[in-house]
């Protein structure tokens, strides 16, 4: 249990859209989900004895990762995994953990992330100056749109849904599942809609905003509940599910405690050739979180509009590989009530979000893009293109380890 407790923070500690959900530390929320564990047996045909032991039963497996979701008494869980870890049958057990969030067209002038020209614009966060002269602090999508628009690629984003009635980004979703335990697969959250605009929301239809991928494809994979809470067996099942659905791209703009199951459904999914991109988290500290700290994943950070760490950003150039824009980041919303625009006074349609949450995406959309341009190659030859092409800004080698996201550059 010790290796499990003390890996990571409590994923409850991420910003989105300027509202702090929770402070790393606190003890706000339950780090883990009440009523149920994953375990996973050396040999599953000892399961049901072992499991009949503790008066437990066998449950369904998790993603293609071996571990099984057993269901127990809530307020046991920590008590059934100490006494089935020390059971030679058992390879391991572990809580199921917390999973929340890291946060022509008619707005385009606002994507500052996109497309840099020194504009300033004022919205529901006040006047935004971008890069002022000093910096160029966009990923040149606009540049890389003359090459390619990234079409063919399928893009899972992980989240918490995206808005059926948004109609820049609800035709781009070719796939919907819901691994949240909501009751529908709608995202009145907020969360996945913006994260999924910034990844692939038409452009050219004078209407709203423009995706980095614009052409690109999404699978739904509904991770997160209304509330911005998920598991981290439904994350791994929804990884599963992404790469059973063709994804060749995996955003996961979440964050958790470190768990093998997790880490399994990340190999599984790296090894059958998928790009796995997530949000390094904004505890304005080097902590690590997962999905974001395996190796088979990309760390994404946070910049600002001058190009410089966005001060709430996680960062450490040992673990955290890109950075990207993540500071009023312009982009979809429900058209309907959700939470976020509840709790912070986000417009219905389209506003800012905060957050790593938001460098994410653009980092996922433009391997895609690179992808899009070069089909045949693999996995690692994207992922070694995308971080090696980045711009070298202040900050590489110290908050990370290859620069800011250069699109146009990644397919070149």
């Amino acid at each position: 249990m010790k290796r499990l407790l003390t890996a990571g923070f409590a994923a409850a500690a991420l910003v989105l859209g300027g509202i702090t959900l929770a402070a790393p530390g606190t003890a706000a929320e339950p780090s883990h989900i009440a009523g149920q564990i994953m375990v996973k047996f050396r040999d599953h045909a000892a399961a049901a004895a072992v499991l009949r032991g503790y008066g437990l039963s066998d449950g369904p497996e998790i993603g293609g990762t071996g571990a099984h979701l057993i269901k127990v008494p809530a307020g046991k869980e920590l008590q059934l995994i100490e006494g089935l870890d020390r059971n030679p049958a058992v390879d391991y057990a572990e809580p199921d953990e917390v999973v929340t969030p890291a946060s022509n067209d008619q707005y385009f002038d606002r994507q500052y992330a996109l497309n840099n020209t020194g504009q300033s614009f004022t919205n529901t966060a006040g006047t935004l100056t971008v890069g002022a002269g000093k910096a160029d602090a966009d990923v040149d999508a606009a540049e890389a749109w003359g090459r390619t628009t990234g079409g063919g690629v399928r893009v899972a984003v992980l989240d918490s849904g995206v808005a059926s009635d948004n109609p820049d980004i609800a035709p781009k979703v070719v796939a919907r599942a819901n691994f949240s335990g909501a009751s529908t697969g709608e995202d009145n959250y907020g969360h996945g809609t913006h994260v999924s605009g910034t990844v692939a929301a038409t452009s050219e239809n004078t209407l709203g905003v423009a995706g980095v991928c614009p052409a690109c494809s999404i699978l739904d994979g509904k991770v997160l509940n209304d509330s911005g809470v998920g598991s981290s067996s439904g994350l791994a099942n929804g990884i599963n599910w992404a790469v059973n659905n063709g994804a060749k791209v995996i955003n996961m703009s979440l964050g958790v405690r470190a768990s093998r199951t997790l880490e399994t459904a990340v190999n599984n999914a790296w090894t059958k050739g998928a790009v796995l991109v997530a949000a390094a988290g904004n505890g304005g500290n080097q902590t690590k979180i997962y999905p974001a700290g395996y190796p088979n994943v990309i760390a994404v950070a946070a910049t600002d509009n001058f190009d410089a760490k966005a001060s709430f950003s996680t960062y450490g150039a040992s673990w955290v590989d890109i950075a990207a824009p993540g500071v009023n980041v312009y982009s979809t919303f429900p058209n309907h009530k959700f939470y976020l625009g509840t709790q912070n006074n986000r417009s219905l349609g389209y506003d800012v979000g905060n957050g790593t949450s938001m460098s994410s995406p653009i980092v996922a959309a433009t391997v895609a893009l690179a992808w899009s341009v070069n089909p045949q190659a693999g996995n690692t030859a994207i992922r070694e293109k995308v971080q090696s092409s980045a711009d070298k800004i202040s900050g590489t080698g110290t908050y990370w380890a290859n620069g800011r996201v250069n699109a146009n550059n990644a397919v070149r």
